[in-house]
Protein backbone atom coordinates (compact mmCIF):
# COMPACT_ATOMS: atom_id res chain seq x y z
CA UNK A 1 0.00 0.00 0.00
CA UNK A 2 1.17 4.01 -1.00
CA UNK A 3 1.79 5.96 2.50
CA UNK A 4 -0.66 8.55 2.73
CA UNK A 5 -3.69 10.18 4.32
CA UNK A 6 -5.88 7.76 2.06
CA UNK A 7 -5.44 3.93 1.14
CA UNK A 8 -6.23 3.17 -2.88
CA UNK A 9 -9.59 3.09 -2.81
CA UNK A 10 -12.86 2.10 -5.70
CA UNK A 11 -14.15 4.50 -7.64
CA UNK A 12 -17.59 6.61 -6.95
CA UNK A 13 -18.28 8.93 -4.57
CA UNK A 14 -20.18 8.78 -0.87
CA UNK A 15 -23.77 7.93 -1.07
CA UNK A 16 -23.89 7.01 -4.65
CA UNK A 17 -24.96 3.38 -5.70
CA UNK A 18 -21.54 2.41 -5.30
CA UNK A 19 -21.28 3.26 -1.31
CA UNK A 20 -23.61 2.37 1.17
CA UNK A 21 -24.16 5.41 3.92
CA UNK A 22 -25.08 3.14 6.69
CA UNK A 23 -22.76 2.94 9.17
CA UNK A 24 -20.27 0.30 9.73
CA UNK A 25 -18.29 -1.34 12.85
CA UNK A 26 -14.87 -0.32 12.29
CA UNK A 27 -11.51 -0.08 13.77
CA UNK A 28 -11.19 2.89 17.01
CA UNK A 29 -15.02 3.53 17.03
CA UNK A 30 -14.48 5.46 13.16
CA UNK A 31 -17.78 4.59 11.15
CA UNK A 32 -17.45 4.18 7.47
CA UNK A 33 -20.22 7.32 7.38
CA UNK A 34 -17.49 10.10 9.96
CA UNK A 35 -14.70 8.66 8.31
CA UNK A 36 -13.39 10.80 5.02
CA UNK A 37 -14.45 9.54 1.76
CA UNK A 38 -11.15 7.44 -0.49
CA UNK A 39 -9.77 9.39 -2.94
CA UNK A 40 -8.87 7.41 -5.89
CA UNK A 41 -6.15 7.44 -7.07
CA UNK A 42 -4.77 8.76 -10.39
CA UNK A 43 -2.18 9.32 -11.83
CA UNK A 44 -0.19 13.01 -12.58
CA UNK A 45 2.24 14.40 -14.71
CA UNK A 46 4.46 16.89 -15.57
CA UNK A 47 5.70 16.80 -19.18
CA UNK A 48 7.78 18.84 -21.26
CA UNK A 49 6.85 20.04 -25.12
CA UNK A 50 9.40 21.66 -26.98
CA UNK A 51 9.07 23.41 -30.60
CA UNK A 52 11.76 21.35 -31.73
CA UNK A 53 15.43 20.14 -30.44
CA UNK A 54 16.79 22.84 -28.43
CA UNK A 55 13.53 25.33 -29.64
CA UNK A 56 11.44 27.14 -27.40
CA UNK A 57 9.83 24.64 -24.08
CA UNK A 58 6.76 24.45 -22.38
CA UNK A 59 6.24 22.87 -18.87
CA UNK A 60 2.87 22.24 -18.19
CA UNK A 61 1.33 19.24 -15.18
CA UNK A 62 -2.09 17.51 -15.70
CA UNK A 63 -3.91 14.22 -14.82
CA UNK A 64 -4.28 13.09 -18.69
CA UNK A 65 -1.00 13.69 -20.40
CA UNK A 66 -2.46 11.83 -23.70
CA UNK A 67 -5.45 14.32 -23.63
CA UNK A 68 -3.60 16.88 -22.79
CA UNK A 69 -0.93 16.83 -25.75
CA UNK A 70 -3.35 15.70 -27.89
CA UNK A 71 -5.07 19.06 -27.38
CA UNK A 72 -1.55 21.26 -27.46
CA UNK A 73 -1.28 19.34 -30.71
CA UNK A 74 -4.05 20.59 -31.95
CA UNK A 75 -4.23 23.95 -31.19
CA UNK A 76 -6.81 23.16 -28.65
CA UNK A 77 -4.90 25.41 -25.92
CA UNK A 78 -4.51 28.63 -27.09
CA UNK A 79 -2.11 31.14 -25.32
CA UNK A 80 2.03 30.13 -25.64
CA UNK A 81 2.32 27.02 -27.08
CA UNK A 82 0.05 27.70 -29.96
CA UNK A 83 1.33 30.79 -30.71
CA UNK A 84 4.83 29.28 -30.52
CA UNK A 85 4.52 26.13 -32.20
CA UNK A 86 5.45 23.79 -28.89
CA UNK A 87 3.79 20.33 -29.42
CA UNK A 88 6.53 17.95 -29.54
CA UNK A 89 6.37 15.68 -26.38
CA UNK A 90 10.01 15.71 -25.34
CA UNK A 91 9.83 14.81 -21.34
CA UNK A 92 7.49 13.56 -18.58
CA UNK A 93 6.96 11.96 -15.47
CA UNK A 94 4.50 10.20 -12.95
CA UNK A 95 3.31 11.28 -10.00
CA UNK A 96 1.21 9.40 -7.39
CA UNK A 97 -0.40 13.12 -5.78
CA UNK A 98 -1.87 16.01 -8.02
CA UNK A 99 0.38 18.66 -5.28
CA UNK A 100 3.48 17.23 -5.85
CA UNK A 101 2.92 17.24 -9.84
CA UNK A 102 2.01 21.01 -9.36
CA UNK A 103 5.14 21.63 -6.85
CA UNK A 104 7.31 19.78 -9.50
CA UNK A 105 5.93 21.63 -12.16
CA UNK A 106 6.39 25.13 -10.13
CA UNK A 107 10.24 24.02 -9.56
CA UNK A 108 10.87 23.29 -12.90
CA UNK A 109 9.63 26.53 -14.38
CA UNK A 110 11.69 28.66 -11.92
CA UNK A 111 14.84 26.06 -13.72
CA UNK A 112 17.91 27.71 -15.82
CA UNK A 113 17.32 26.36 -19.65
CA UNK A 114 20.67 24.77 -19.68
CA UNK A 115 18.71 22.47 -16.39
CA UNK A 116 16.07 21.78 -18.38
CA UNK A 117 17.88 21.05 -21.54
CA UNK A 118 20.06 18.57 -19.39
CA UNK A 119 17.14 16.82 -18.18
CA UNK A 120 15.79 16.28 -21.23
CA UNK A 121 18.72 15.08 -23.25
CA UNK A 122 19.55 12.34 -20.52
CA UNK A 123 16.50 10.94 -20.51
CA UNK A 124 15.79 11.90 -24.62
CA UNK A 125 18.76 12.24 -26.01
CA UNK A 126 17.46 12.99 -29.74
CA UNK A 127 14.60 14.82 -28.42
CA UNK A 128 11.99 11.90 -30.18
CA UNK A 129 8.08 13.33 -29.31
CA UNK A 130 7.37 10.80 -26.98
CA UNK A 131 3.29 11.04 -27.72
CA UNK A 132 3.16 7.83 -30.45
CA UNK A 133 4.41 5.68 -27.55
CA UNK A 134 2.10 7.04 -24.95
CA UNK A 135 -1.19 7.28 -27.15
CA UNK A 136 -1.35 3.26 -28.60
Amino acid sequence: MKSGAFARGGGGRWGDANHSTKPRASCAGLTRASMPPQVEEVPYYVYILASNKNGTLYIGSTNDLVRRVYDHKQGAIKGFTEKYGVTRLVYFETFDYGQAAFQRERTMKHWRRDWKIALIEDANPDWHDLFDGIAS
